[in-house]
């Protein structure tokens, strides 16, 4: 009840929506996005959207709690100078952008997620970096951390040097892969492109289009960049 009342309904502002977003989406990404639809349209059926909006805010409201009394017992203990701590999550949320009520997407709403490492051992922190990185990288980044020995077979990359310098050039994107082989998402700086299966593709412009509303994978002015 408390982590509620921490987010009264008349207060809730819901998500950006634009209508007809699923019109320039290809028939493979409308299915993935309408999996599950009756859970958003008995949402809006019921007139309870903010409601809904609400139990999400509660519920992570609830998580990052249950976070501060882990660090809360970290401080109290004798390894609160000597622990890497990681926060991570495995997925985003859809709130009803793209029509979907769910994880499991290859969006940016779905595929983003909380991640932060933070070493006590050194006094700087608070750093952030918007380079894109993935899940994938933090076993490496650990190992990097705890100077243990490299292992050259695994598929991510030692996050250390973006700790130090958050800003540094980054030329790797964030791979996702939802479903079955063929369904990738590639994040960059700037865009992130969709590929499904059987071929069809999406692209966005996050430099000015962050909600991923226009589909620009068929303008010629994006085929380098694509």
């Amino acid at each position: 009840k408390e982590f509620f009342e921490r987010f009264p309904v008349e207060d809730i502002i819901l998500p950006e929506i634009k209508e007809n977003d699923l019109d320039d989406v290809p028939e493979e990404g409308k299915k993935i996005a309408l999996r599950k639809a009756e859970s958003f349209t008995y949402i809006k059926q019921e007139k309870r959207y903010k409601e809904a909006v609400q139990a999400y805010l509660a519920s992570t409201s609830y998580a990052d709690h249950l976070v501060g009394m882990i660090l809360e017992g970290l401080e109290k203990s004798p390894y609160a100078k000597n622990t890497i701590v990681v926060l991570w999550s495995d997925h985003g949320w859809h709130l009803g952008e793209k029509g979907h009520w769910h994880k499991g997407t290859l969006w940016e709403r779905s595929t983003r997620v909380p991640f932060i490492v933070y070493d006590t051992r050194k006094a700087n922190g608070g750093n952030s970096s918007a380079r894109p990185v993935g899940l994938v990288d933090l076993f490496p980044t650990l190992i990097d951390l705890c100077n243990t020995d490299k292992r050259h077979e695994l598929d991510g990359q030692s996050l250390v040097p973006l700790m130090k310098s958050p800003k540094r050039t980054w030329e790797r994107p964030a791979l996702t892969v939802f479903q079955r082989p063929g369904n990738y998402a590639l994040r960059s700086d700037d865009f992130r492109y969709i590929r499904y299966w059987d071929g069809s593709e999406e692209f966005y412009d996050h430099r000015v289009d962050p909600n991923e509303w226009n589909n620009v994978a068929a303008d010629p002015e994006y085929s380098q960049e694509k």
